[in-house]
């Protein structure tokens, strides 16, 4: 049985927008859901966005709230939790938005990470934090 997602990308750089980041990121997406029967029915594209930014200020990720309210798709895959957010407080607060209005995120490059479990969760929220060190380091 085919499981309904939509996918989520995101790209920081005005500049990256051009670049293969999309391409790369949809690109894992789609293998992921096709070696686990999942069928891919939107993609939303954050356009120039950067990865501490807070939901309130993502139109893309506003829209597909909007999108799982009304379509009545369960899933969100994203190609790496980086992909979501490099700030740990912003990554986290999506996280739990999602997770408040019944909806499931799965980061396909690290699908264990978004189990609820205190030794998933630490090591998430570890990962999250090195996500933002190295965006203060760029």
């Amino acid at each position: 049985m085919l499981i309904k997602a939509f996918a989520y990308l995101r790209v920081s750089g005005k500049g990256q927008i051009e670049g293969d980041g999309f391409t790369r990121q949809l690109d894992t997406i789609k293998r992921y859901a096709q070696a686990h029967d999942v069928r891919i029915t939107k993609v939303f594209r954050e356009e120039g966005v950067g990865g501490a930014t807070d939901l309130e200020n993502r139109p893309a990720l506003l829209d597909l709230l909007e999108a799982l309210a009304a379509d009545g798709v369960k899933l969100v895959l994203i190609e790496k939790l980086d992909r979501l957010a490099r700030d740990l407080l912003v990554q986290e607060t999506i996280i739990g938005d999602l997770r408040k209005r019944g909806f499931d995120l799965l980061s396909v490059m690290e699908p264990d990470l978004l189990q609820n479990d205190p030794t998933r969760i630490l090591m998430r929220q570890v990962f999250g934090a090195i996500a933002q060190y190295e965006k203060a380091m760029i």
